[in-house]
């Protein structure tokens, strides 16, 4: 089946419940339906052709998540713009998947020249909603597609394997490549979550991460259930929580930065979240701590799954059942895991020599499974280079127990060398974040004549004014022992952050590392 079938189930039972709620207007699944068809024959008007690329550059708005039915119901690949990156990183994104097509947001009209200019394969801009200069209206789209029939490029035994989409990698640790996912790939993601997310009469999704990433997703694989997604613009705690009462929110998906303010803002006013069935938090490593306060903030809703570009989001998953069994005490170890492999996944800890471990050895981990795409577009070598050994290398270090509970200690990029012992910042951030003083941080390695590197914490106060380093570190030595307990304390108001949400090392070690040759020593 393709990503827009499953659209179409959630329509088919489901034609007056609204699809989406938002500022800019509420949506019913039958007029999200018309609309998407309209927009597919309006494409083929202007001479669309199955397989082509189709940029989407639009903040969290209905029309965004409208436009990505309609390019799916043409058999266009949809090429996921986050409207936070630099436009330089959206260029460079645009000429590495060759856009043809561009549905371009109002917001950013003043582009539209240098986005025409420097990515040579585009052929037509579309406004997703008010008309501007350079860009043809989605009214005349639309009108043009009137009487065109769209043609049928839906091949049951080729649809599988055709592109729908294809995903930026995180770009934390340089230029983004773009994952290939095919439709497969797609309904894969949303066979697990109809088998491992907890159900709902009603499902009520609230999108506050960009479209772009997890969010955006969720609310298409929720779309084959009939959900309601309610948009906003982007993430603000208080918001998200008078939604959620407002609303009867029952899914919502956060990364772990946002879980963390949205749990404050819970404590500090209470709000009714009765509603949640499952609050998912990805994208990084939670602390333990933060997942016992959750279950009593919220309920027990709180749950977690790993996944990445290349075999995206729910290659395993700690549900809400587990996270709150495990709060009451019974193995609350798991706390510190993102769970079991889902049903169609593979995951084992690997060695360097390609040796698969034994439970509690810690090694890369490496999947095998639907859920891992077909590689990169166009970069056959670095396709090859993630796939050795005949499984797909995640980059994550990691162990299981012996219950097959997946364990992430760090990223393999990551990993802090210092006299000669390998320390993961992730380790010693869950020890930190354990510290009620704590509201957040992120561990690196800086440059230490003595050392190599030595470890280093910023560190965001739960409360303005607190700047105890010599409490964290002694801390942390008594958890982790000296070697793995920061040299270097830093207090701070904020983290750096990726457009996805996650903090970015890569930019909190530029600053230590300037002038240097390498990023180690």
């Amino acid at each position: 089946m393709r990503v827009i079938d499953y659209f179409d189930k959630g329509a088919q039972h489901n034609g007056d419940r609204f699809f989406i709620v938002s500022d800019e207007g509420n949506v019913t699944y039958a007029e999200a339906a018309r609309h998407s068809r309209r927009l597919a024959a309006g494409l083929y008007a202007r001479g669309f052709s199955p397989g082509d690329g189709v940029g989407v550059l639009a903040p969290n708005v209905s029309e965004g998540l409208l436009g990505m039915l309609g390019l799916w119901r043409a058999g266009g690949v949809w090429a996921p713009l986050n409207h936070l990156n630099a436009l330089s990183a959206t260029l460079d994104f645009m000429n590495e998947v060759k856009v043809r097509w561009l549905l371009l947001h109002s917001r950013f009209a003043d582009q539209v020249d240098e986005i025409l200019a420097h990515v040579p394969t585009l052929k037509h801009v579309i406004c997703l909603d008010k008309p501007f200069a350079g860009a043809e209206s989605m009214a005349d789209v639309l009108a043009a597609g009137d009487g065109v029939d769209i043609p049928d490029w839906s091949d049951p035994f080729g649809a599988p394997t055709a592109v729908c989409a294809t995903w930026p990698t995180g770009g934390t640790t340089g230029r983004s490549k773009a994952v290939i996912w095919t439709n497969d790939v797609f309904a894969n993601l949303i066979d697990l979550s109809t088998r491992h997310w907890p159900a709902s009469e009603h499902p009520v999704n609230l999108m506050v991460a960009p479209i772009t990433h997890a969010a955006g997703v969720m609310a298409v694989i929720l779309a084959a259930q009939g959900a309601t997604v309610v948009i906003r613009p982007g993430f603000d705690a208080e918001d998200a929580l008078g939604r959620i009462e407002r609303d009867g929110v029952t899914h919502v998906f956060l990364p772990p930065t946002a879980y963390y303010r949205m749990l404050e803002g819970q404590k500090a006013r209470p709000r009714d979240c009765s509603s949640l069935k499952m609050l998912l938090i990805a994208a990084a490593p939670v602390s333990p701590d933060k997942f016992s306060e959750g279950v009593t903030a919220f309920g027990p809703c709180i749950a977690q799954c790993w996944g990445q570009a290349e075999a995206p989001m729910l290659l395993t998953y700690l549900s809400p059942q587990q996270v709150a069994a495990a709060v009451a005490g019974d193995h609350p170890e798991r706390l510190a895991s993102c769970g079991h492999p889902t049903l169609s996944c593979q995951v084992e800890a690997m060695d360097d020599q390609g040796n698969l471990l034994a439970p509690g050895e810690r090694g890369e981990l490496v999947v095998r499974g639907r859920l891992v795409t077909s590689g990169y577009h166009n970069r056959p070598e670095d396709t090859a280079a993630i796939r050795t050994f005949g499984w797909h290398h995640t980059g994550d270090v990691g162990y299981l127990d012996e219950n097959g509970f997946v364990y992430i200690v760090d990223r393999k990029k990551e990993m802090v060398v210092t006299g000669g012992f390998n320390v993961y910042p992730a380790e010693v951030e869950s020890a930190i974040l354990a510290l009620p003083e704590v509201r957040d941080c992120a561990v690196i390695g800086i440059p230490d004549d003595e050392w190599g590197e030595a470890v280093c914490a910023l560190v965001i106060p739960a409360e303005p004014g607190w700047a105890d380093a010599g409490h964290i570190i002694s801390t942390s030595k008594a958890t982790l022992g000296s070697v793995k307990a920061p040299k270097v304390v830093h207090f701070v108001d904020s983290l750096p952050s990726t457009p996805v949400g996650k903090v970015d090392k890569k930019a909190i070690r530029a600053r230590y590392w300037k002038g240097r040759t390498r990023s180690v020593n």
